[in-house]
């Protein structure tokens, strides 16, 4: 990092520090909804945020279109205009966007939601618009548990959270699924490392997998009920997740974080502002790298 480089970082963390985390998009994507998570196209053109219900019990994927400094209405894409559907992640190329859901698996005649959320995704099409909902078919859907916020590297390799049993350290855990030869393998644990006997839910993985930033509860140095921490990747071994820096992490919920295509701004959701319902907040990424050396 040259000498002007790490002035800059220092004064961003400094900033951060003072002003706290920039609520985002009010009236556009915070509302008086519970709003949540962002994952946009690599153009930064197209966003997608969430929506859940006051009590959790349902969620909604809406987009945004972004041309010319304006900004469309948010409406659902195609692929989630029914079922409850959550934590949207656009892959590098631009080409697939995965999700969960509760929807009926195909060929279910029963037309009825699921207990639990399995990964879908849905495909880019021709004229830019996206293709209908297809159901992962990998070992990573386990039917006894759920799974939450599918992250993809570069290299096709996904990220998420679960709860599967028995193999967990604590009741949610963050796992990868290695993409070798167009085929998912069945879900590693990302260990000691990463996980705790808390709960370690909704990674974010930067597309080198040289770095997770994640949300975590009940852990040893947890500030309120879930906090964000971010863990490094080094030849190959991840080194020991911690907190991201004052300012960020709260007594309220802090959770989904995801970074922009550009990788500029870290946005993330919490409920800081009345302690119910979330908003979402951004911070620049150089605060948060600067945290890291």
């Amino acid at each position: 990092m040259t000498r002007h480089a790490s002035a800059l970082a220092v004064l961003a963390l400094l900033t951060l520090q003072a002003r706290g985390p920039e609520l985002y998009g009010p009236g556009v994507f915070s509302t008086a909804a519970w709003d949540y998570f962002m994952a946009w196209t690599p153009d930064q053109q197209d966003v997608f945020f969430c929506r859940a219900s006051d009590d959790f019990s349902s969620f909604e994927i809406f987009e945004v279109h972004e041309t010319g400094g304006r900004r469309t209405q948010p409406s659902h894409p195609r692929f989630a205009e029914q079922w409850s559907n959550s934590d949207p992640h656009v892959t590098v190329d631009g080409r697939r966007v995965f999700f969960i859901s509760n929807r009926p698996f195909p060929g279910d005649t029963t037309r009825t939601a699921r207990q639990s959320y399995d990964i879908w995704y849905a495909d880019r099409q021709a004229d830019g618009s996206w293709g209908d909902a297809q159901h992962l078919d990998a070992v990573i859907n386990d039917p006894n548990g759920n799974e939450w916020s599918p992250t993809i590297a570069a290299n096709g390799d996904m990220y998420f959270g679960s709860n599967k049993p028995p193999r967990g350290k604590g009741d949610q855990d963050i796992w990868v699924s290695r993409l070798v030869d167009g085929v998912y393998q069945p879900a590693e644990n990302l260990g000691d490392s990463i996980n705790t006997a808390g709960g370690e839910i909704e990674p974010w993985i930067a597309p080198d997998e040289s770095y997770l930033i994640f949300s975590g509860a009940r852990r040893a140095d947890s500030l309120g009920t879930y906090d964000l921490y971010i863990a490094e990747r080094r030849a190959g071994v991840w080194q020991r997740a911690h907190l991201l820096p004052n300012g960020i992490n709260t007594k309220y919920f802090e959770f989904n974080p995801s970074v922009t295509p550009d990788g500029r701004w870290l946005f993330f959701s919490s409920n800081r502002k009345d302690g119910k319902l979330g908003d979402i907040y951004r911070v620049p990424m150089s605060a948060v790298r600067r945290a890291r050396r």
